[in-house]
């Protein structure tokens, strides 16, 4: 709920169900970090190439938490590369893609880091350059921005 000092933003909790319109991907679940400036999806088999001058990479999204099931190939091109220095403290580069996330009910425009998440729990984090001035961050609350059907949820859990 907005105040007279805060903005009327839509309120999300810390972990949220995204879509990702652009790759054909209608749900994966992605935690909510404003400790993290850029956000960060889990990708499988990426690699980059050159088409028509420009950099691009090809990896797999797979939506489910601890599955390989409904993983789809996305192409898309480079926007640049971003040192990204983990929670650890341990420092890689890693390639930059910009797509759409939706996160309740909102679709936004964002850079997001292609890496292997494995020790994750989510497959994709949301930082706070893609939350800055469009959200407000409830850490009290989970999925405050909407859920996939049941079943969706079940086949997430099921995986």
């Amino acid at each position: 709920m907005a105040t007279s000092s805060t903005p009327d933003l839509p309120v999300v909790g810390w972990r949220e169900w995204v879509a990702l319109p652009d790759w054909d991907v209608p749900w994966t679940k992605a935690k909510i970090d404003t400790g993290a400036r850029t956000s960060a999806l889990h990708t499988f088999d990426l690699e980059t190439f050159r088409r028509d001058d420009t950099n691009w990479a090809r990896f797999v999204v797979q939506p489910w938490q601890g599955s390989d099931a409904d993983g789809v190939e996305v192409e898309a091109p480079l926007v640049g590369a971003k040192q990204v220095r983990s929670s650890s403290g341990s420092a890689s580069v890693r390639p930059v893609v910009r797509t759409t996330i939706r996160l309740a009910g909102i679709e936004v425009e964002v850079d997001v880091t292609l890496t292997r998440r494995d020790a994750m729990g989510f497959r994709m984090l949301i930082g706070r350059r893609a939350l800055r001035g469009r959200f407000l961050v409830d850490p009290a609350r989970s999925y405050a921005g909407g859920k996939p059907p049941a079943d969706t949820r079940r086949r997430n859990r099921a995986q």
